[in-house]
Formats: C-alpha cells, structure tokens, sequence
C-alpha cells in the first residue's frame, strides 16, 4: 500500500486530513495523492485538529504516533512506533 511506508524509525504512514467533520473517521484511499483519507473533528485552529489526528491514530492503532512532516499542511505523514507495516495495515482494516 501507497500510504504505509516501513523506514528504520518505524512505519511512515500519509495521510490527507479534512478537518471539521462530524466525526473522526477514516474515509478510505485516495488513489490519486497516494494517502489514506481521514476525517477529524476538530478545526484547523492552534494545532486542534493536529491534537486530534496524533490521538485519534494513536488510540486506534495502540502504538506511539507523531507528525513528521506536514503540520501546517492537510497532507501529513505520521510515524507510527513499535509496530510492523502489516499489524499497522492490520489494525487500520486495510
């Protein structure tokens, strides 16, 4: 899969974040950027909907998340620690 990559400090995973949803999901793949989809809740105001993604991923996934590169940005791509590319591609479902 495109959006998990396994590098030496853990497993990269990218993602494409709308913010301001109903809910905090995961909507899918989108094919075209190569990132998994995922709706957060929270505003993209003071680092809120950042907050949201680290928790939300890290409850999800039971492991040590982080933002590595796109803070700023809807495009992210976050390290996730302590787990393989396959239990990460295993507790997201996909």
């Amino acid at each position: 899969m495109k959006f998990i990559k396994e590098t030496k400090d853990g497993v990269l995973l990218l993602i494409h974040v709308q913010p301001k949803a109903k809910k905090n999901a995961i909507e899918g793949v989108d094919e075209w950027r190569g990132r998994l989809k995922v709706r957060i809740a929270a505003p993209p105001v003071e680092g809120k909907a950042n907050k949201e993604v680290v928790k939300f991923f890290s409850k999800l996934l039971g492991a040590e998340v982080s933002i590595v590169k796109g803070e700023t940005s809807r495009e992210k791509d976050l390290l996730v620690r302590g787990l393989s590319g396959e239990e990460v591609k295993r507790r997201l479902g996909t």
